[in-house]
């Protein structure tokens, strides 16, 4: 496969517009590029967690998992083309499964928060988030598949469940929100 970027800096995008990867330009802040930029940056947070201390099979899977995101932004940048295929979705589904079964029954809501390498999978989670919203508006103006939508949802659910376990990768839990709501029901049932 020869060099598909032979120069960084073209210049082309001074005047605002971006290039897509079937050659048309479109505006930098269109709803498609504003998907594309929210998958590359979460893309990039993986990048940042993956330099944490993670147990092997979930390093594997995030390494797939940015795999698949490029696919992503490559479907996002060619309008009616599909790269993610829909395995993508079954083997975060799969993950999601095998992850959460080793987890305790949440009672509460949590902080995203406790370890470092934690609260980075909370940061991604986020994002991905809001690349899900980008992919919804999108699909509002424009003819999208479901695959795209889908893989982000159910990725999002995979870094909050991935979070819970790397918080107890070394001993430590979860970081619980202390309602006052919830709190008063405590006391009104001690009392």
């Amino acid at each position: 496969m020869g060099n598909r970027l032979t120069q960084i800096a073209t210049r082309t995008g001074d005047n605002g517009t971006t290039g897509l990867g079937d050659n048309t330009r479109v505006s930098k802040d269109s709803l498609r590029v504003h998907a594309m930029g929210d998958v590359d940056e979460l893309n990039s947070s993986i990048g940042v967690l993956l330099c944490e201390e993670l147990p092997a099979d979930v390093r594997e899977l995030l390494g797939d998992i940015q795999h698949q995101l490029f696919n992503l932004g490559g479907e996002l940048s060619i309008p009616g083309f599909e790269l993610l295929k829909p395995e993508a979705v079954l083997q975060l589904d799969e993950a999601l499964a095998h992850h959460n079964e080793q987890l305790p029954r949440l009672q509460e809501f949590i902080l995203p928060a406790g370890s470092r390498a934690a609260s980075l999978a909370h940061v991604c989670r986020t994002i991905a988030r809001r690349a899900e919203r980008a992919v919804v508006a999108l699909g509002s103006a424009e003819t999208l598949k479901d695959t795209p939508r889908q893989y982000l949802n159910r990725l999002s659910d995979l870094m909050f469940v991935l979070a819970r376990v790397l918080n107890r990768m070394n001993g430590g839990d979860d970081v619980y929100w202390k309602s006052e709501r919830m709190a008063g029901r405590t006391d009104e049932a001690a009392d």
